[in-house]
């Protein structure tokens, strides 16, 4: 199963160190990985394979919501089938 997650907030130094090592950690790999900076906000959108994971998605869920507050950072994610409904013209 993929699942997109997104990360938006103030760019600041080990974002992507980060939330890469808490996926690793929880043997969810990255899949594929798109970030930028725009005037000091950093985006970062990643497709990752849950398929091999230590958790369930609720659990990574709930797991990234405080890695988001001690962070301060904004992150989310959505099953990939819902995020393709969404965006789908």
């Amino acid at each position: 199963m993929n699942a997109i997650i997104t990360v938006v907030g103030t760019d600041q130094v080990g974002i992507i160190a980060k939330v890469s090592a808490f996926l690793a950690e929880r043997s969810i790999n990255i899949e594929d990985i798109s970030q930028t900076v725009l005037s000091g906000n950093f985006v970062m959108m990643m497709m990752v394979d849950l398929s091999h994971g230590s958790k369930p998605l609720e659990v990574i869920k709930e797991e990234l919501s405080v890695l988001s507050k001690s962070m301060e950072v904004s992150i989310s994610v959505m099953h990939e089938r819902v995020f393709s409904a969404m965006h789908r013209i």
